[in-house]
């Protein structure tokens, strides 16, 4: 009678568990919402381990620390940014080696016990944390803090590790879709946005009805280089001159290739002043500026810019691009200058014999 109670028992515990199975592999199929699918796996750990506190750590790899992706319970708040260093911690050493750690009483425990002594804010009693991989990269950490008892078990860790893996193909497949997502919107010479994207972002900030500035760009003279030094140096010429209008436009604006040797610049919140002052410190960026200098080059190049502004210039995308593209083609009359719908030419160079909208 014992034995079918215990029987009983056992099979009622992993029928529990296959339902938390269902329930994580039905989050992983019905979202790519990285956080939501981390959060149902976090929430299904804790209702079985009880844990006082628990926290989902990811690693930054570039920066070789870990930072708090998702944290419950006492102090969670004041762990939001809170960084890792790799190695140092509870979390630290497990991500560094990649070794669960389970330690049921950490009085028990020479070197935990010291860890715990020295950070009595945490009020640690017991520690599992296991890594979340992927092959042989540590993706992440699960931490929980003064679990209940049973989690000590060789199932209850088997269990656990099923978790993490589920957690491990969720990662996965947020940063595969998130890849593919800046495939598709990307250019692949330079690294910047593409045309299509630039439709996207256009698109989003007619519809806000907001102040924002439009520039079009295009290299002066650029077929020369090609003919001279061919088109692989073109291209790194290209990504170079994507990398100069990113470090002079700064993060909070959007840099693309167009297309061929046309670039183009979205300044979201200017207007045309402030626009302006952007477009004339770019230009001068690009004057001033060696480019393929690792190369044993040292090229200069000059561009025609263009520049309009929303709503003055135009009302809606066709004509907002319209209005910059037109601009673009008027400094394209002098090269190296810069054309302001409303404004004109900024510079007084003289027009080129024969210039027109074909010309290169």
């Amino acid at each position: 009678m014992k034995d079918r109670r215990q029987f009983e028992v056992i099979e009622s515990r992993q029928l529990d568990h296959l339902r938390v199975f269902h329930d994580v592999a039905r989050a992983l199929t019905s979202s790519l919402e990285l956080e939501e699918i981390l959060s149902a796996i976090m929430n299904k750990m804790a209702q079985f381990f009880g844990p006082e506190r628990w926290s989902m750590l990811m690693v930054d790899e570039k920066a070789n620390h870990l930072y708090y992706a998702i944290a419950v319970g006492e102090n969670a708040e004041s762990l939001r940014g809170l960084r890792v260093p790799m190695g140092e911690g509870v979390a630290g050493w497990v991500a560094a080696t990649g070794n669960p750690l389970v330690v049921p009483d950490v009085k028990l425990d020479p070197h935990w016990s010291v860890f715990a002594a020295k950070h009595p804010d945490l009020n640690i009693q017991s520690i599992a944390c296991v890594p979340v991989r992927s092959g042989e990269k540590t993706l992440g950490v699960i931490q929980l803090l003064n679990s209940k008892l049973d989690l000590m078990s060789e199932y209850s860790i088997s269990f656990l590790r099923i978790l993490c893996d589920y957690a491990a193909i969720a990662i996965q497949n947020a940063r595969s879709m998130t890849l593919i997502q800046e495939l598709t919107i990307t250019d692949d010479c330079t690294g910047l946005f593409n045309a299509r994207h630039l439709y996207t972002m256009l698109d989003e900030e007619v519809a806000k009805s907001g102040e924002f500035s439009l520039l079009f760009i295009d290299l002066d003279h650029f077929k020369s280089v090609n003919d001279t030094h061919g088109h692989l140096v073109g291209s790194r010429l290209l990504a170079e001159v994507g990398n100069l209008m990113q470090r002079c436009l700064g993060p909070g604006n959007s840099s693309f290739r167009y297309g061929g040797d046309e670039f183009v610049a979205l300044l979201p919140g200017m207007g045309k002043p402030a626009a302006m002052g952007a477009t004339v410190a770019l230009h001068e960026s690009l004057r001033k500026a060696r480019f393929l200098e690792g190369a044993g080059l040292s090229l200069g190049l000059t561009g025609s810019f263009g520049l309009a502004t929303f709503p003055e210039d135009g009302s809606n995308v066709a004509s907002i691009l319209r209005a910059a593209d037109t601009m673009m083609y008027e400094a394209k009359e002098t090269r190296d200058n810069i054309a302001v719908a409303g404004r004109g030419l900024l510079m007084d160079r003289p027009r080129l014999v024969g210039a027109s909208r074909s010309s290169r």
